[in-house]
């Protein structure tokens, strides 16, 4: 067997070996072992062969006694090495003998100090005893035993420890005969020992697993001592498992914490001289709960339902989720009540306190994640049931408050599978704020259905009063503004009745909806008066329109023709009267049915100032338009004010001008054309002062002739000239024209003649036609000619057109 390291765990001072027990601790990877280690001590006389036997049985190290140099103090405290070869774990404390000549018969302090210690820690306590003392009433460790017992019974009832006498250099008494002796002084020393009420019938067995083993003399019968100790060591493997040598191990202590509860343990029964250690079970109770908690906790992290059902969250809501959840945690739970059940009860339900909340605070951000899902797949229930209900034609409110209500219970309903049993959470906060979210979303649609309301009604509006508005100011009367307000009127009340209907559903405060409706109203005035504005900015087009129409069509309206007879005075003034009505019309907004005298104003100020009687009288009234507002009228309503409706009429004065100085000359032009002949007075001086040459004529026949040739010469030169048409537009541009026309029209015709004169007989008819043919096409050529020459305007005539 392969020596292990031994460490000294407490000096014969009493210090503990702090330092050296955490290096021993590493050396021998202890912490590794968690529960699976056992603690085996040994205690009996000085020089007993406790270190000879101890490294026998467990292959250890431990320094042994040197026979030859005579019986004395080999090991000083306490002693602590690794079994070598055994399994599981087994650490091996040898303690320093009792009854030692060093320590003195009084100094038994530490005697007794480590012989509670060693009880105390270890789970086998090996006494080590010569055979020759059983039965003996003095013998060695019964003093100690009695101590033992009766602290050990007070302090630490729930731990049961396995005492294995050993009985050394074996006589030839049979070990069945030795056995009954020893257990007899034993239960002796148990019933001898002072008990608590509760315990004055306990057995010893209650408390302690006693065993009894022989072995022979190492020094005389070394082989058989050697083959009694082997068959010894098989009893301490696996001696943690159940039905094991190392009795009951519920109150062991983790081997990370080993270290730690032996120095308190230590502490504590080297600071009590009476032993009391009372604390130091409530520190072990603390230490293994602790252990415990924190591996359930642990298990419940890596346990795959709870890591399952966390992935789950993630993705959704999970259906029985509390249920699950409960379940896990409830498994664990139990497993933590059943491994702590025999420590300390304030110290298991604190620590069980601790680990449920441990548990509760690890899974509640899932809780969380769980009771969002619910939250947000309840929120778009409602959304999409809020939806189908107002498509359906259901009332806004009704529809509102029904799937808020179904939808706030599926959520209820919800949270109810997934409350956790072990946790009072509450789910208030998630529904309120469920609530605050679908009245949000309710006022938000509420909003949108209210703007989406409005600008139909709004549209609805634009299409009923745009056009007709604008239809109506263009043929500007007296009506218009009546027909404007009856309009208004009209499409208004039918606008307003359709949204107080539409808003019989919304369950609407009365301020609000009467601030609706008469938004709606204003909003119908505001589209009346905009496309006033826009109107009146196109007044003087409009004028000019009105003017263009009146005077250039009659009262069929058809278009017309200045023959000389229509009367363009009288028709100017009409088509400006008509002008200047348009103008009034448009300079401010009628629609209060509140009388005005702008009309009027107009007339005075524009129409009849023009006469040099009237100027003296219109002073009043020209100064009248010199003002930037209208008597009796809000500036809000003014359109046009008076001063830009002076600048306005005389722009369109001076862009109409030309039209009526068009429609003079044309009238001019016309009366020419029509009397071209001379007057009568010139024709009867022809007829007497032309008498002989008109006998002459006759006298002679043959200038009749040459007059006849003539005549069919001025002809042929009348038509292909056009003489008339070219005097249509004015003397002098007829005379202009002519004057160019004339010889290529005379060098064209005696062409003509020439062709006709050297042409053969028989095709007579065919040039008869070419020159028909020719005329035509010369005739023509001379209207485009003169056509598009043309004849520069005729010269203003002067006329008062004023009125």
């Amino acid at each position: 067997m392969d020596a292990a390291c031994s460490t000294q765990l407490i000096d014969g001072d009493g210090v503990f070996n702090v330092a050296g027990v955490d290096h021993f601790i590493k050396e021998v990877k202890l912490e590794e072992c968690g529960l699976s280690y056992a603690v085996v001590s040994i205690m009996g006389p000085q020089s007993s062969g406790k270190s000879t036997l101890l490294n026998h049985l467990f292959g250890t190290n431990f320094r042994e006694m040197d026979a030859f140099r005579g019986r004395s103090q080999t090991t000083k405290g306490i002693w602590i090495a690794r079994c070598a070869g055994i399994e599981p774990c087994t650490v091996v404390m040898d303690l320093e003998g009792t009854d030692g000549r060093e320590r003195g018969e009084d100094d038994t302090a530490f005697e007794k100090q480590s012989a509670l210690f060693a009880l105390a820690v270890s789970d086998i306590v090996l006494i080590n005893m010569w055979c020759h003392d059983i039965g003996r009433e003095q013998a060695a460790n019964k003093p100690l035993l009695k101590t033992v017992f009766q602290v050990m019974m007070r302090l630490f009832s729930p731990r049961k420890t396995t005492l294995m006498f050993v009985i050394r250099d074996k006589t030839r008494t049979p070990l069945e005969n030795l056995e009954p002796v020893l257990r007899e002084d034993i239960q002796k020393i148990w019933d001898s020992v002072p008990k608590p009420q509760a315990h004055k019938e306990t057995p010893l067995s209650d408390f302690f697993n006693v065993e009894v083993v022989a072995l022979s003399s190492y020094e005389e019968k070394e082989e058989q001592f050697k083959e009694q100790v082997y068959n010894l060591r098989q009893r301490f493997f696996q001696s943690v498992a159940p039905g094991g040598l190392a009795g009951d191990r519920r109150g062991v202590v983790p081997a990370n914490a080993f270290a730690f509860s032996a120095k308190q343990m230590w502490q504590v029964i080297k600071d009590n001289k009476d032993l009391d250690l009372p604390a130091h079970k409530v520190m072990v109770a603390t230490v293994r709960c602790e252990e415990i908690a924190n591996e359930k906790f642990s298990s419940f992290i890596a346990n795959e339902n709870w890591r399952e059902l966390e992935e789950a969250v993630q993705s959704g809501p999970v259906s029985g989720f509390g249920r699950k959840l409960s379940s896990i945690l409830q498994s664990s739970l139990s497993e933590y009540d059943t491994e702590a059940t025999y420590f300390e009860e304030s110290v298991r339900s604190s620590k069980r306190q601790q680990l449920q909340e441990k548990l509760l605070q690890l899974v509640q951000p899932t809780f969380q994640d769980v009771l969002g899902h619910l939250r947000s797949g309840a929120l778009e229930n409602f959304k999409n049931a809020f939806e189908k209900a107002l498509n359906a034609g259901e009332g806004f409110s009704s529809s509102a408050k029904s799937c808020a209500q179904s939808c706030i219970s599926k959520f209820d309903k919800g949270c109810e599978e997934a409350v956790i049993e072990q946790a009072n959470w509450d789910t208030s906060k998630t529904r309120e704020k469920l609530e605050r979210d679908i009245e949000a979303h309710i006022s938000s649609v509420r909003t949108a259905k209210l703007a989406e309301l409005t600008t139909l009604y709004e549209s609805k509006l634009n299409v009923a009063l745009s056009g007709p508005v604008e239809a109506l100011l263009d043929g500007a009367n007296d009506e218009t503004w009546p027909a404007i307000r009856k309009l208004l009127r009209r499409e208004g009340e039918l606008a307003v009745y359709g949204l107080s209907d539409a808003l019989s559903g919304f369950e609407m405060d009365k301020e609000t909806r009467s601030k609706m409706l008469a938004d709606l109203e204003n909003y119908a005035r505001g589209i009346v008066e905009t496309k006033a504005k826009e109107e009146a900015g196109r007044a003087l087009m409009r004028m000019k329109d009105r003017f263009a129409t009146i005077f250039s069509h009659d009262s069929d309206s058809m278009p017309r023709v200045w023959t000389g007879k229509e009367d363009i005075r009288a028709i100017t003034k009409m088509a400006r009267s008509a002008s200047l009505k348009l103008l009034s019309v448009m300079a401010i907004i009628r629609l209060d049915d509140e009388l005005d005298n702008i009309e009027k104003t107009l007339t005075l100020s524009l129409f009849n100032s023009t006469g040099n009687n009237a100027t003296s009288k219109s002073i009043s009234t020209i100064d009248s338009l010199a003002s930037s507002t209208w008597e009796q009228v809000a500036p809000e309503k003014t359109l046009i004010t008076p001063v830009q409706c002076k600048s306005l009429w005389r722009q369109f004065k001076n862009e109409t001008e030309y039209t009526v100085t068009q429609a003079i000359s044309a009238q001019e032009a016309n009366r020419r054309n029509n009397n071209w002949l001379p007057p009568p007075w010139a024709i009867l001086a022809l007829v007497v002062l032309g008498f002989n040459e008109f006998m002459t004529l006759l006298r002679n026949p043959l200038w009749l002739l040459v007059l006849f040739v003539g005549y069919l010469i001025s002809k042929a030169l009348w038509v292909q000239l056009n003489i008339s048409g070219e005097f249509r537009n004015g003397a002098l541009p007829g005379l202009l024209s002519l004057s160019t026309k004339f010889i290529p029209t005379v060098m064209n015709l005696l062409k003509k003649l020439a062709e006709e004169g050297q042409a053969p007989p028989t095709n007579s008819n065919q040039s008869m036609n070419s020159t028909a043919q020719s005329e035509v096409t010369t005739n023509g050529e001379s209207s485009s000619s003169s056509s598009s020459s043309g004849s520069p305007p005729a010269k203003n005539v002067p006329i008062d057109t004023s009125a």
